[in-house]
């Protein structure tokens, strides 16, 4: 697994490519930009490694304490963090959820000490027509998160496979199921070996 200097270089040296394939498809420089902001900050600090005390961790400083509920239910490299579109898509809706409920005990806060009244009903109204009119720029965000997610995790399943490799040759890459199985049946051809 590479350490998290090589996630971070990984990341800026893909930004390149990333920022002339966004152009290429999008031929748009706002929704680039979009993607390139949401490649940068899914593989700088919102990336699978939020499970673990690592530098994506570190990096949120004094509100790193959010993501403490989000390791404790996690385990490291499952298919909930580091899966394709799913580990991103868990983040995403546990950061608006953490938001939304920020948002809605600051407005109580300020409804209750200073009067002001707020009509909850058009509020959400409000928000429910902002997402489905900046619908593509927001999916051109997501898709930069999840592309910043996936060089981590790319490269983590790459690593991984390389050392498994070096250590097994062809049968290192296959399937573990298959590995354990075939060390279950060498064992115990070499316990019937040893009877005879």
């Amino acid at each position: 697994m590479p350490s998290g200097q090589t996630h971070d270089r990984i990341t800026l040296w893909t930004l390149p490519f990333v920022t002339g394939v966004a152009f290429w498809q999008t031929k748009s420089g706002n929704l680039t930009l979009l993607i390139i902001c949401g490649f940068l900050f899914g593989g700088l600090m919102f990336g699978p490694d939020l499970d673990i005390y690592s530098r994506h961790y570190q990096r949120w400083g004094f509100l790193r304490f959010i993501w403490l509920p989000y390791q404790k239910s996690l385990r490291h490299r499952s298919l909930l963090s580091h899966g394709p579109i799913i580990g991103t898509t868990l983040r995403v809706l546990y950061l608006v959820s953490l938001g939304a409920i920020a948002a809605i005990l600051t407005l109580l806060i300020v409804e209750r000490l200073w009067n002001a009244q707020f009509n909850w009903q058009t509020t959400g109204e409000t928000i429910i027509s902002m997402l489905a009119h900046y619908s593509t720029e927001f999916f051109a965000l997501f898709v930069g998160l999840e592309l910043g997610a996936m060089s981590h995790s790319l490269s983590d399943w790459g690593g991984s496979a390389y050392k498994r490799f070096q250590k097994h040759r062809i049968r290192g890459l296959l399937p573990r199921a298959k590995m354990k199985k075939r060390k279950a049946i060498g064992r115990a051809n070499r316990r019937s070996k040893g009877k005879s």
